[in-house]
C-alpha cells in the first residue's frame, strides 16, 4: 500500500475538499484502495458534467496536493461490481497518476472497447526512486560524478559556512517547518507551496498517518542560528516519500542546498535498515529533471478518462481527431 491510499491521506483530503459544491461520495477510500466520487458541474457555464474520479484527484476545478498511485479495482469494470459502476450517473470519468500497463488498467481498456466508450490519455508522467535496500557506498559511486558532486562531495563547503544541524521538526514545531516551506518557494516560484486549505490538509493527514505506523520528517537544515533548507518526508511501510522541499537560494554560489539536503535524506534512508525505498514521486526540477540522475527505478503513470455520454463522446472527437 502507497502512501497515497492510507485512511490518513484520503481521509485529510476529503475532509477539507469534500464539501466543495458538486462533489458526491461513491465509495471510501483507505486501507490500500482509492475511493470513488462524482464531480457535477457545466463546463463552460452549459454542458452538464458529471465526472467519476479518485478521492484525491480533481479534473479541470480545484487544485490540491498531487496523489500519486492511484488504484483502480478490476472488478469495477467486470463482474458484480460492474453493474453498481455503470449504474452510476457519470458521462465522464478520469482516473489520474495509476501505473501504465497494469492489469486493472487492462481491465478498464477492454471493458471500453466492448461498449464504445471512448479512452482519452490526458497525461502521462514518470515517478522515480532509489532502491535503498543495497549499499550506500555502491549507490555513490554509480551515480555521475557531477550528481555525486551537488548531492554529497560538496558538504565541506556546507560545513566551512558554520556549524551545521539536521533536525526533524515534527511534532514540535510543524507550523515554523511550513513557514519556513512557504516562504523558500514564495522566493523562488513568486508564490508560497501551500494554501490555507493544503495546510490544514497537510496537518491533519500529519497527525493521522502516525496512527497507521507512519513517520514524519520534516527536516530542518540549519547552518549556525540560520536555517536554510527544509525537506517535507514520511516514511511509511518501507518507503520513504519525498513530498516537498524549499531552501535558500542565495546562500552560496557554489552550493546547490536542495540536493545537499536531498543528499543527507537519501544517506540517512540508506542507513536505516527498515527503509527499502527512498521514492522521488513524479515530477522534475525547475531547469532540470534532477530526478533521472539519482533514481534506480522509474514508474510510468498515465492519467486516462473515459467518455460513454454521446455528445461528449462525438465533441471530443470532433476536437481531437479521436474515432
Amino acid at each position: 500500500m502507497s502512501l497515497f491510499q492510507t485512511d490518513a491521506w484520503l481521509e485529510a483530503w476529503w475532509d477539507i475538499w469534500g464539501t466543495t459544491s458538486g462533489f458526491d461520495a461513491v465509495i471510501p477510500g483507505g486501507e490500500g484502495c482509492s475511493g470513488l466520487y462524482l464531480d457535477n458541474y457545466r463546463f463552460w457555464g452549459v454542458l452538464p458534467i458529471r465526472c467519476l474520479q479518485f478521492v484525491g484527484t480533481n479534473y479541470r476545478r480545484i487544485s490540491t496536493p498531487r496523489t500519486e498511485y492511484n488504484q483502480l479495482r478490476a472488478q469495477w469494470f467486470s463482474g458484480r461490481e460492474s453493474d453498481f459502476l455503470q449504474d452510476l450517473p457519470w458521462n465522464e470519468a478520469v482516473f489520474r497518476d495509476i501505473v501504465d500497463r497494469s492489469p486493472d488498467l487492462n481491465a478498464v481498456r477492454s471493458i471500453c472497447a466492448r461498449k464504445d466508450w471512448l479512452v482519452r490519455v490526458v497525461h502521462s508522467d514518470i515517478a522515480y526512486s532509489i532502491v535503498t535496500s543495497n549499499d550506500f557506498e555502491t549507490y555513490l559511486g554509480n551515480l555521475g560524478s557531477g550528481t555525486r558532486l551537488r548531492l554529497f562531495n560538496r558538504r565541506k563547503v556546507l560545513q566551512s559556512c558554520g556549524d551545521i544541524s539536521l533536525k526533524n521538526l515534527w511534532p514540535e514545531d510543524p507550523d515554523r517547518f511550513f513557514q519556513l516551506l512557504n516562504g523558500f518557494h514564495r522566493d523562488r516560484w513568486g508564490t508560497p507551496c501551500f494554501c490555507e486549505s493544503s495546510l490544514a490538509f497537510h496537518n491533519q493527514f500529519l497527525v493521522n498517518i502516525e496512527k497507521e505506523g507512519g513517520a514524519p520528517q520534516l527536516s530542518l537544515l540549519t547552518c549556525g542560528q540560520k536555517s536554510i533548507s527544509v525537506a517535507y518526508n514520511v516514511a511509511f511501510e518501507g518507503t520513504v516519500y519525498n513530498l516537498q522541499s524549499g531552501y535558500s537560494e542565495d546562500f552560496h554560489k557554489k552550493l546547490a542546498l536542495g540536493s545537499l539536503h536531498l543528499g543527507y535524506c537519501i544517506e540517512e534512508a540508506f542507513r536505516d535498515p527498515e527503509v527499502r525505498l527512498f521514492d522521488l514521486l513524479a515530477g522534475g526540477g525547475k531547469h532540470e529533471n534532477y530526478k533521472i540522475k539519482l533514481a534506480t527505478n522509474i514508474t510510468p503513470l498515465i492519467s486516462v478518462m473515459i467518455v460513454r455520454g454521446k455528445l461528449l463522446k462525438l465533441l471530443y472527437r470532433l476536437k481531437h481527431g479521436e474515432w
